[in-house]
């Protein structure tokens, strides 16, 4: 049995979508499971739409995300001889002939199909060219373009593993350019002789592709190539069921990555859009994906992807980290670091105080704003409902006078509290009339993480500086 080959062929024209990463992620997946190669290939032979630094771009995200694949990185537009080479080849053996058609024929054929209702083909105008005629004319400096010639009434059939069985007729087919007129190969041509060449066992890719794939059929049957196995994966949707589009939201990973999300989980959230590993379970590693995935467990219908619920995976996923402060600990503080650098020295005392709070890191500059900066607020705000002025002013004196006497060294949340509690409970005052007014003197907000922790973040001069301002503002 041969080595198990997937591979990743994005087109570098932008960012790397979320659609992208889970085709790149069950490839990869499948791969490792059954000890086999995941191969990443350029497919760069559209060069109007190339984008700068976008295939750089591209394989650092993937690298960065835990995806690195196996052997050189291919692209396709170093490869040009060899799909000249296998062009020459369906000419020759007359799977293939050349088309000089004009665009304005083109166009008025297609406007004549329009007109007629019916699906827009090529006439195969010029099938009927000789060898001889065809290197007249391009002698001539006439342009051309290369298509392939669909057989006539014959059912072509696919098995796709996702889909099943796929039946299409010839007749509904019209004869596609596989060589473009500036010498470069369509994704058709290209992407089978690339498939074929990179000895790929299972082509993983989305669901797009599938009405081209009765075209790559006829392509592999021509050269004479083994089919690998087809896999196309179901589209993702918004939660309106309409396709995943940046109107709705975002769509790049890129995105996600420079707002902070971890890339433990959006590895895990992707894994599961379209797969089901068969259990309630949702938390996984890489590695624990690797071990789970298989083919015969992805689903059919779209995957809708809810931002609510990767918000969910990514908080759990800093708790989790927070909680065991295991070997991801300080690559989070270094995130945290990079999203607040004039405060990077207190990047494991923001973890501490907002890592239960957060969704995604980028956050936590609005979030721990008013540490740095006491918002103005209204005095009216230090009162709570059920309390009123002349308990709230007592609760803050009571306070004020208590915290000053604390030693440094009992500085701390839990000793905080306690002290707090005791205070309020020998007074008869409420946490309305104490803990709230002490938030909200502390903070200027009427939520915010509990006084205690924020007393312990803000240190004895700058709580008992804030203190002091809440009792001036209640005269």
């Amino acid at each position: 049995m041969a080595k198990v080959k997937t591979r990743f062929a994005p087109s570098p024209t932008g960012y790397l979508h979320i659609g992208g990463l889970r085709t790149a992620l069950f490839s990869y997946l499948f791969a490792k499971k059954n000890k086999g190669d995941f191969l990443l290939r350029i497919e760069d032979t559209d060069q109007q739409r190339l984008v700068p630094g976008a295939a750089e771009k591209l394989i650092a995200t993937l690298k960065n995300l835990g995806l690195k694949p196996d052997g050189r990185v291919e692209h396709q537009s170093r490869r040009l001889k060899l799909y000249q080479t296998a062009v020459a080849k369906l000419i020759q053996d007359k799977y293939a002939y050349y088309c000089f058609c004009s665009s304005d024929r083109l166009a008025k054929l297609r406007e004549r199909e329009q007109a007629a209702k019916k699906v827009p083909k090529y006439d195969g105008h010029c099938r009927s060219l000789t060898i001889e005629e065809c290197a007249n004319r391009i002698k001539a400096g006439e342009k051309y373009v290369v298509r392939f010639k669909i057989p006539s009434e014959q059912n072509i059939t696919a098995q796709d593993t996702v889909y099943g069985k796929i039946s299409v007729k010839s007749e509904d087919l019209d004869d596609f350019i596989i060589l473009k007129s500036d010498g470069f190969p369509t994704y058709h041509l290209a992407n089978v002789v690339d498939d074929h060449d990179m000895a790929i066992t299972h082509v993983i890719r989305a669901d797009e592709w599938l009405p081209s794939l009765p075209k790559h059929i006829l392509l592999y049957r021509a050269f004479g190539y083994t089919l690998p196995t087809f896999v196309h994966l179901p589209l993702l949707l918004n939660p309106d069921k309409s396709k995943l589009s940046k109107r709705q939201g975002d769509v790049a990973v890129e995105d996600y990555q420079t707002k902070g999300y971890l890339k433990e989980a959006m590895i895990n959230y992707v894994a599961l859009l379209g797969w089901n590993p068969g259990s309630d379970r949702e938390m996984f590693s890489l590695d624990e994906l690797t071990n789970e995935f298989s083919l015969e467990k992805i689903n059919k219908s779209g995957a809708i992807f809810d931002i609510k619920k990767l918000n969910w995976f990514n908080a759990e996923y800093i708790r989790h980290i927070v909680q065991k402060k295991d070997k991801h600990y300080q690559a989070l503080l270094k995130q945290i670091a990079s999203f607040m650098p004039e405060q990077s020295d207190r990047a494991q005392d923001l973890l501490k105080l907002f890592g239960n709070r957060l969704e995604y890191l980028g956050q936590l500059p609005e979030l721990s704003k008013f540490l740095f900066e006491l918002p103005d607020y209204s005095p009216n705000l230090l009162i709570f409902k059920k309390s009123d002025k002349t308990k709230t002013k007592q609760g803050l004196k009571l306070a004020l006078d208590i915290l000053e006497k604390l030693p440094a060294k009992k500085w701390q949340d839990k000793d905080l509290q306690e002290l707090l509690q005791n205070l309020a409970n020998t007074h008869g005052l409420t946490a309305g009339d104490i803990f709230w007014p002490i938030r909200v003197a502390l903070s200027g907000l009427e939520k915010s993480p509990s006084p205690t922790e924020i007393l312990e973040f803000l240190g004895k001069k700058d709580s008992l500086k804030r203190l002091k301002m809440a009792i001036n503002k209640l005269k």
